[in-house]
């Protein structure tokens, strides 16, 4: 089977599911890929922004359920620490969500900061009609991201929604025709790559600990503060009094 891709230019990376055949599914062994990305992608500075894309007309099923079957296989609170990695992870991150979105892979969406969608996006959650509980940090996600009474419609009716739905709840930030879709991914990887360093990692860290009820005071403080002498906010007020875009070194 084919594991996901990662690749790596400048400051954009990428990670493709390669399995179209089989709507992007995710296996232990790809959990344990995915992981190996994150850490590399974690330790490359230069790394800003990272997108996640699906081949096909899916963009990801979530965690391949079959494999739950074999003995050696990892619980689905795996896949959810992994998802948990996601959210947690240094770079910015976006969806790219060029198709259906089902069980733990809406799960991966909501994790990424940016969802751009296409119309033929829809999802659903089948976790209860499977007969398996979620794990904890997905749940908390949903809460978060699209409220109390959007999470259990999801998660209690097993119900499938539309795109345009999708984009009414929150679950989607934005939607774009599909031939769109790169380019709107290119631009909006662009415009984040472009961004000072030190303080939009930091405060995309922060909004999502803020999101779970974690306000780590003396780190935020610590992070204005670092900001405030750094060179880049030298260079971002001289870059808005000269009208160009800043060139940020993120020190």
């Amino acid at each position: 089977a084919t594991k996901p891709e990662l690749m790596i230019h400048g400051r954009i990376a990428t990670i493709r599911f390669r399995k179209p055949e089989y709507a992007n599914r995710i296996s232990p062994d790809d959990l344990l890929t995915l992981r190996d990305y994150l850490e590399t992608v974690n330790r490359t500075e230069e790394v800003l922004v990272l997108r996640f894309v699906g081949e096909g007309k899916y963009f990801c099923s979530g965690y391949d359920i079959s494999s739950l079957e074999a003995a050696s296989a990892p619980s689905s609170l795996f896949f959810g620490e992994t998802i948990d990695l996601i959210e947690r992870a240094r770079p910015v991150t976006i969806a790219a969500v060029n198709g259906g979105a089902y069980g733990g892979g809406t799960d991966l969406c909501l994790a990424c900061d940016f969802r751009i969608g296409v119309p033929a996006a829809n999802m659903f959650m089948p976790a209860a009609k499977l007969g398996l509980h979620f794990y904890s940090g997905g749940m908390a996600r949903y809460i978060s991201r699209l409220g109390l009474n959007q999470a259990k419609r999801l998660f209690l009716t097993a119900e499938k929604i539309d795109a345009d739905e999708m984009r009414r709840i929150g679950f989607l930030t934005e939607i774009v025709q599909g031939d769109r879709l790169v380019a709107r991914l290119d631009e909006l990887s662009q415009l984040l790559a472009n961004m000072a360093p030190i303080a939009m990692l930091s405060i995309k860290k922060h909004l999502n600990l803020i999101a779970r009820g974690q306000v780590e005071s003396q780190d935020i403080e610590d992070g204005v503060r670092c900001s405030e002498t750094s060179d880049d906010i030298s260079e971002g007020a001289l870059a808005w009094k000269e009208k160009r875009l800043p060139q940020f070194k993120g020190i």
